[in-house]
Order: structure tokens, then sequence, then C-alpha cells
């Protein structure tokens, strides 16, 4: 199952969490939460309800937590992270919102990483919302988010760092860092919280994707404004009725595409933002191969790897991004080991893994390799220790095949 987040009013961690409830999250599971994270038990109280926000009924849900002067580090919530009970996804996913939040405060206030100070988003309810949001998400089956271009409104806003212009500096920050459209408002105010930016720029992908549709859920927002305050996620399969026309005349099943042009004209410098332009799209894996084409010249052949239903898409991206005049397709079908991540324990800290199965069996452990570097600056050891201090991690937790 795929889902847009369709915002003609903004986004925010609470409305987030009312459009995943209304489109069938329980609220029971979302109440959860705070246990799961060993929270103490009066740490909040959520709940929902059903509320018009002009002419639309939406779910509005609360989160309810007393006011504390608490500032925690970007390490004291991956700690809270890491400890709780959730899926490894749901805990990977999770961090890494945070880690970029980090990253956008450092950037905007001239901090390091380990300086940050979370304000409001080091609350309570900034931790269920973002939590909350990755829970769900996994909950519903949702394999793949996108979203539209968000409305960013003008004014100002209180902060812990006090009076400060909108959109927030941070929300700025971290849509800049992910390339996302914007657009005009329908009037002031903060209509992205750096929260809701945060999620959207870790986890969705800005475009509409084609999908046949089959529920909408509505989240509202806090405030009254002369337009419906709130967010909508469209839930659906994804459609890829278009692409399979191509791959027709190679015979089922063909899951994925491969993509590809000989380029004999292009600045080599160009391929390495090319690639990382493709893969931003949803390539699965993108590739140069040196070739000799007419007149004996020295060119590359640019190969791209990816779902069936992003032909269309990367092709057309091929075609902007690169002088080629014409891609070659051809519909393939490839055999797959299952692959996870999970958050380990180690003794520099908690990092991200990627683990390979097959039938059932561990048979791959591969550090990600930014987690590493990072905990490897901060303790000023080698990459190598951090990277096989994982692995063990890993192998320890979820077994090794021994065949």
């Amino acid at each position: 199952m795929i889902a847009y987040v369709d915002m003609p009013s903004g986004i925010s961690g609470d409305m987030f969490l009312g459009c995943l409830v209304d489109a069938g999250w329980p609220l029971d599971e979302l109440k959860a939460l705070p246990a799961r994270l060993k929270l103490p038990a009066d740490a909040c109280a959520l709940s929902q309800e059903r509320v018009m926000r002009g002419p639309l009924a939406a779910t509005l849900v609360t989160v309810d937590a007393p006011e504390t002067h608490v500032h925690r580090h970007l390490g004291d919530i991956e700690a809270i992270i890491a400890a709780a009970d959730l899926p490894v996804t749901v805990q990977a996913r999770a961090t890494a919102v945070f880690r970029r939040l980090a990253q956008a405060e450092a950037a905007v206030h001239g901090f390091t990483l380990e300086e940050v100070h979370f304000h409001e988003v080091g609350a309570i309810d900034a931790i269920i919302d973002i939590v909350g949001v990755c829970a769900g998400l996994e909950a519903l089956g949702i394999e793949a988010l996108y979203a539209s271009s968000l409305p960013l409104g003008e004014g100002w806003t209180m902060s812990a760092h006090g009076r400060i212009p909108l959109p927030a500096p941070a929300t700025l920050a971290l849509l800049a860092e992910a390339g996302a459209p914007t657009r005009s408002a329908p009037g002031p105010g903060e209509l992205v919280t750096p929260t809701g930016a945060a999620l959207l720029a870790e986890l969705a992908e800005f475009r509409q994707p084609p999908m046949r549709l089959q529920r909408i859920g509505l989240g509202a927002g806090r405030k009254q404004f002369e337009w419906p305050n709130v967010a909508r996620l469209w839930l659906g399969e994804a459609d890829v009725v278009q692409s399979a026309e191509s791959a027709a005349a190679y015979g089922a099943p063909a899951s994925h595409v491969l993509l590809e042009t000989n380029i004999d004209d292009m600045n080599p410098e160009l391929y390495g933002v090319i690639s990382q332009r493709l893969f931003d799209r949803g390539a699965a894996d993108v590739w140069t191969t040196s070739i000799q084409m007419k007149k004996g010249r020295p060119a590359a052949m640019l190969s791209v790897l990816a779902p069936l239903a992003l032909e269309t898409t990367l092709a057309q991206a091929l075609l902007h991004e690169t002088t080629t005049l014409g891609v070659r397709v051809h519909a393939v079908h490839r055999h797959e080991a299952e692959r996870s991540v999970a958050m380990v324990s180690t003794e520099f800290g908690p990092l991200r893994v990627k683990l390979k199965w097959v039938d059932g069996a561990l048979i791959g452990v591969k550090p990600e390799f930014e987690d590493c570097a990072r905990l490897a600056q901060e303790w000023n050891v080698p990459v190598r220790l951090v990277n096989e201090g994982a692995q063990a991690a890993a192998y320890r937790l979820y077994g090794r095949d021994e065949a």
C-alpha cells in the first residue's frame, strides 16, 4: 500500500496522527505508545474527537503532556527510542526524523550537533507525534509515502529562542535540505511546523503518484481558520497500468524496468549529481558502464533499475537531466533477498544496520555507514571498529546462519 499526504492547510505532528487514526489506525495502539516508550504512566494522555473544520468533518488527536523545562539532547531521545518496545523499522525511522531536526536546529542556530538542545521538539508530545506517525504508517502497511507541495504562511511566532519569523527557520532548513516544493498559503500563520516538516522530509517523496484510491483519512489542526484546517491522507495501491503496457512484449511477471541510454557528449562531472537525483526519485540502482560509440568515441552507458511503476518518471528524468535523445526500456524480473533495518546497541552507541535474510536465515549485516562515521568521530576511533561492533551486535541479536 502507498499513501499521499495532501496538505491544503499544511501539516503538523498531531494533524498527521489525526490522518492515521481517521484512516483506520486504532487509537488504542496510539495510547499504548507511551508505555512502549517506557515513559512514566502520567507522561501524557491521548484522545481523539470528531470535529468540524469549516464544512469538513475530521479527526483531532490530542497529546496532552504536562509542560516541563526538560531540554533533551539528540542522544537522550535516541536512547528513549532505542530502548522502546517497537519494531526496529519504527525505531530507525523515528531516530532518522529526530536526527534531521537536530541537523536543522544546529544549522539555524550555529551550534554543533552535540550542542543542540531540543526545546519544543524535545517535549513528550513531540516524541509521541514523531514515533506515533512512524508506528502508524507501519501498522497500516504503508510501504511508500508521498506528499504534495507545502503551503507556507507568513507572520511571527514565539519559541524557546524568542520571537522568530514564519515559516520557522528550522522548518525552512528542513524543507530546503529535502528540496521540497512549496506554495503560497491560504492565509497567514504557522501552517507547517518543524515536526511536520521533519516527518515529510525524512519519510516522503514530494510528488503525487499514480494510485488506485481505497480510503481517505482527514486530520484536523487545532486552530480555526477561514478555510478548512485539515490534512488528508490518501491510501491505495500503486497504479502500474501504464508501465505494464510497455512490459507486455516481454511477458509477465515483470517487477522492474531497466532503463539504459548511451551518452558521449556530457560533462562527466554531471553523472554523480544525476545519479543522486534518480535515487531520490525512487531508482533501486544506478550505474555507468564504459563503452565505445561511433567514430571510436569513448562514452558511458547510464543504466537505471527501478520498480515498474516508476518507468515514466525516471525516463522523463533521464531526458531532462542528461544530453540523451532517447531511453531504452527493458522489463525485468529479479529474485530478491529479504531485507530489513534494525537498530542495535554497541559500546559506542545505537546505530542502524541493514539485515539480509534468505529462507529465514540471517546471512548478511551492513551497518549504516553514516552512523558508523558519526560515532567514530564522536569517540575518536577508527570507523572499522564501530562497523565491526555493529556487525557483532546484530549477529548476537538475530543469530548467524551456520550453513
